[in-house]
């Protein structure tokens, strides 16, 4: 009678409870993805469907999902029962000026923050980065009335200028240019670089995995505002396409077929952003883990 078990035995029992592993974790990663993914495919079903077959009883339980025709007509009918069109660029001047905007000034925020020497440098970083725990809630009515006091009420700059300075950004940059190694940055004040230089040669380009991060998550945010953009424009001919989605939706009903096809469209420019970026977010990983 043996009292232990054999090699071959240990080997065979590991690999069964690594099998165990990989299929448990791939079940709940599957249905967290299914999760996810089932407003999406939804989104996409009802923009295909007749306005009449959105919420139909089917005798099928496929054919809720899968239209029976397929109706490829609602996204040009989007463009024109609404000015989709001049909606759609309001809302790529806007987020891209924002984007270019906030990237810009969080950079060369986090720079004199994490770089440079001055008196009061710390308590002027934690006091700018205090502004974050006070609600948007709290300050908007009072940027609202000095918005309107300079008459910029019901314009693009509006909705540009105060987004464009955010503490979030140049706390995650300062962040990310803290572990830059200074050895670069020395080597070029002895060639006779400037500090503007150090920033535009050595800095940014050493930190695209941080700025693409940024780019993204400023982009989506601003592309995606509604309340905002609600608030201080009047003009119809200046809404933002969150805005402009809602003229699908009235008091006596919803156009669910045009307001997904709307939406789809709307979420293109975040997937393009999202999958440029993301080259840098996998750069960014191979970077930390060779510091590592």
């Amino acid at each position: 009678m043996a009292i232990g078990l054999s090699l071959d035995q240990i080997k065979r029992r590991y690999r069964t409870k690594q099998i165990l592993k990989k299929v448990f974790s791939y079940f709940f990663l599957t249905l967290g993805a299914l999760t996810m993914v089932g407003p999406f495919l939804w989104m996409i079903t009802t923009s295909l469907k007749e306005p009449g077959a959105v919420f139909s009883y089917q005798k099928d339980w496929w054919q809720e999902w899968i239209p029976m025709t397929f109706v490829w007509k609602n996204y040009a009918k989007a463009w024109v029962v609404v000015p989709f069109a001049k909606f759609y660029i309001n809302s790529i001047v806007v987020s891209v000026a924002i984007t270019l905007g906030q990237v810009a000034t969080s950079a060369m925020a986090a720079y004199a923050f994490s770089r440079l020497y001055f008196p009061g440098r710390d308590k002027l970083f934690f006091a700018y980065l205090a502004t974050m725990m006070v609600p948007g809630a709290v300050t908007m009515i009072p940027v609202f009335i000095l918005l309107q006091k300079f008459g910029w009420i019901d314009s693009y700059k509006a909705l540009i200028l105060p987004a464009m300075f955010t503490a979030y950004g140049t706390f995650m940059l300062r962040q990310f240019f803290l572990t830059l190694p200074r050895d670069l940055e020395d080597a070029a004040k002895i060639d006779g670089c400037s500090y503007f230089g150090i920033f535009i040669r050595i800095i940014l380009p050493l930190s695209k995995p941080a700025l693409a991060t940024l780019t993204t998550f400023t982009f989506m945010g601003s592309w995606m505002s509604f309340m905002w953009p609600l608030i201080v424009m009047n003009t119809h001919e200046r809404f933002t396409l969150p805005i402009g989605l809602a003229y699908f939706q009235s008091l006596h009903g919803t156009d669910w077929t045009l307001l997904m096809a709307g939406s789809i469209m709307m979420i293109l420019p975040i997937l393009l952003v999202f999958m440029f970026n993301q080259r840098f977010f996998v750069e960014g990983i191979k970077l930390s883990g060779i510091k590592g």
